[in-house]
């Protein structure tokens, strides 16, 4: 197995959010060993706290040195926190997205196959950051984070977005129960669920946060389609550790902040 504190940090950008210093991480880069393996910046899991310390140290002077790193204490929630000043991290709010005004602040979204949207209005220098899982996706989590950003005096026909690294339709297995879940919110919503083994689908979830974005009135968004379940080198997945009974799973982290 490779070192990978010998290599670059993997990030990924998109054109739509120039603006803003941003980036999606992937595992490369980090001090972790083991199962958590590269640059896990979860503090929930059983790593040691000093190794991801120092991950999420390294990922906050790769994206924006000499920021303030701002991270949640993420509960799948739709709830939204505006952040003018960074907070201990015993201190986190539960909640699953942020938005800030102020230069400086590089908020952080972890994820391990849910999924990290980033959102930024240039002419309002504002940023936001969401994490979607299922739960917070249906229950409205991007629009949430698109009022707090209005809020702040950004405008949604204004606002670009990139979805990140998150677990493609082809990894995501669920049962009729789950399928139902959507449909019953919106009939709409069986176009985002391919057919699977009987009494199963499969769940595009990068195309319902999309869509849900698009229902808000964001005209400008990327999805990177870029599956964390298939790419084990490159990203964490909660569902490819439990298919592997791992004792535990790492995250990657999204970001995004204003510069100065």
């Amino acid at each position: 197995m490779p070192d990978r504190t010998e290599l670059a940090v993997d990030v990924v950008t998109s054109p739509l959010l120039d603006g803003a210093a941003h980036g999606f991480l992937g595992r490369d880069g980090g001090f972790s060993d083991g199962i958590y393996f590269g640059l896990n910046v979860g503090l929930g899991s059983d790593d040691d706290r000093e190794a991801i310390l120092k991950n999420r140290q390294r990922a906050k002077q790769t994206i924006l040195p000499d920021s303030e790193l701002v991270t949640l204490h993420q509960v799948h929630s739709a709830d939204v926190v505006t952040v003018d000043h960074p907070f201990d991290l015993d201190q986190r709010p539960h909640a699953d997205a942020m938005v800030t005004a102020e230069p400086g602040l590089l908020l952080g979204i972890l994820t391990a196959d849910c999924v990290p949207v980033l959102l930024f209005d240039d002419d309002a220098h504002v940023a936001g950051a969401a994490h979607a899982g299922w739960k917070g996706a249906i229950a409205g989590v991007t629009d949430n984070v698109i009022a707090a950003m209005e809020a702040l005096g950004a405008s949604r026909d204004r606002i670009a977005c990139a979805i990140g690294p998150c677990i493609a339709q082809a990894s995501y297995e669920v049962d009729a129960e789950f399928q139902k879940r959507f449909v019953d919110a919106d009939p709409a919503n069986a176009g985002f669920f391919a057919a699977g083994k009987p009494e199963h689908f499969q769940f595009d979830i990068e195309a319902y946060v999309a869509h849900r974005l698009q229902l808000a009135g964001i005209v400008k968004t990327e999805k990177l389609g870029l599956d964390t379940y298939a790419a084990a080198d490159r990203y964490y997945s909660y569902r490819r550790s439990c298919h592997r009974d791992e004792a535990g799973y790492g995250r990657q982290i999204s970001l995004i902040g204003l510069r100065g």
